[in-house]
C-alpha cells in the first residue's frame, strides 16, 4: 500500500510531496468521491479527483509508485479520465511587470482593446 500524498507526488501530479499533502488536507483531493487524509492508502482501481482552479481532474490508479519516476513511467501508473480542459483557461492573460505601477491612460486603452472593449459606454 502507498500513501495518497506519496502517490500523487510520485506520478508527478504535484511538484513536491508537501504540496500534495497540503492539497489533500485542504480538501482539493478526493479518493473514490470521499475526502481523505494524506496518509490514506491507495490501491489499484481507486479513483482520485484533483480540484484545480476552473476544473476538476479525474484519475484512476493503475500502478502503485512510492518513488518519483520519469514522466513516461509516471503516465503509465494512472488512467486520465478528466474532462477536456476548459477553453477559458487556455487564453493568455495580460500581465504587467512587477513594480511597473498603475497603468497609464494609454495602457488602459490598450488593455481595453485587448479585452474586446471599444471604449464606448
Amino acid at each position: 500500500m502507498t500513501r495518497l500524498d506519496v502517490w500523487l507526488w510520485s506520478v508527478r501530479l504535484f511538484k513536491t510531496r508537501s504540496l500534495a499533502t497540503k492539497a489533500v488536507t485542504g480538501g482539493h483531493v478526493r479518493l473514490n468521491g470521499d475526502p481523505v487524509k494524506p496518509a490514506h492508502a491507495v490501491k489499484p482501481g481507486d479513483r482520485v479527483s484533483v480540484k484545480e482552479p476552473g476544473w476538476t481532474r479525474e484519475f484512476e490508479v493503475v500502478e502503485l509508485l512510492s518513488k518519483r519516476v520519469g514522466a513516461s513511467i509516471a503516465q503509465q501508473a494512472y488512467k486520465d479520465h478528466s474532462p477536456e480542459r476548459p477553453s477559458y483557461l487556455s487564453v493568455p492573460m495580460a500581465r504587467r511587470d512587477r513594480g511597473a505601477g498603475r497603468p497609464t491612460k494609454k495602457d488602459r486603452r490598450a488593455i481595453d482593446k485587448l479585452m474586446g472593449h471599444d471604449g464606448s459606454p
